[in-house]
């Protein structure tokens, strides 16, 4: 089995979410990507990605679950999903700023633009362009009940209907991956 998972903004694939799923899923290959700041550049390298790997799931938190939710054709989780990062996030805005765990690339920092913002919200306008009735099956939405920081899911719903909660705030911790996350991906696995 082949898990792909997008972490969340100013993360990387080192994150210790990541890490869990590598330690506890090793019955499934973990790709997790360095996502490219710009979603004009990361949005066609993720789904370039999705299209080269073949993955049975993809799951993606926060900016992450954004991107998952875009990559049609695949079983996807959403976790705690950021679909409106340039109207709604307090993190999207211009300036430079270092990133919470190691990239594989080596750079420490990374530089929002006015042009970048932009390209949020370009991307935004058109996310859920793909969805059909088929296509609302194949994902399913994760959301913590004490999400201060990002609350998508009345959208989520508007295109979707596997909705889950779990006792819990954005960032995931250590149980809620072990005893939600990946109980989920591994019963979406096997559909």
């Amino acid at each position: 089995m082949k898990l792909i998972y997008f972490h969340g903004f100013g993360s990387s694939a080192a994150s210790g979410t990541i890490r869990t799923l590598r330690e506890r899923m090793q019955d499934f290959e973990v790709i997790a990507p360095d996502i490219p700041v710009d979603p004009a550049e990361a949005l066609p390298y993720l789904k370039a990605l999705c299209h080269d790997e073949q993955p049975d799931v993809i799951a993606g938190t926060s900016m992450g679950g954004m991107y998952a939710q875009q990559m049609v054709g695949f079983n996807r989780i959403c976790v705690n999903p950021a679909f409106f990062m340039s109207k709604e996030s307090t993190v999207l805005k211009t300036g430079t700023f270092e990133f919470f765990n190691p990239r594989k690339d080596g750079q420490l920092t990374f530089t929002i633009t006015e042009d970048i913002i932009r390209h949020f919200a370009e991307m935004e306008e058109h996310q859920f362009d793909g969805v059909t009735p088929e296509e609302s099956e194949c994902v399913w939405g994760l959301f913590g009940s004490n999400d201060t920081l990002v609350n998508c899911e009345d959208t989520f719903r508007q295109h979707y209907r596997n909705v889950l909660h779990f006792n819990g705030d954005h960032r995931l911790d250590e149980a809620t991956i072990n005893d939600v996350l990946i109980p989920l991906i591994r019963q979406v696995a096997k559909k």
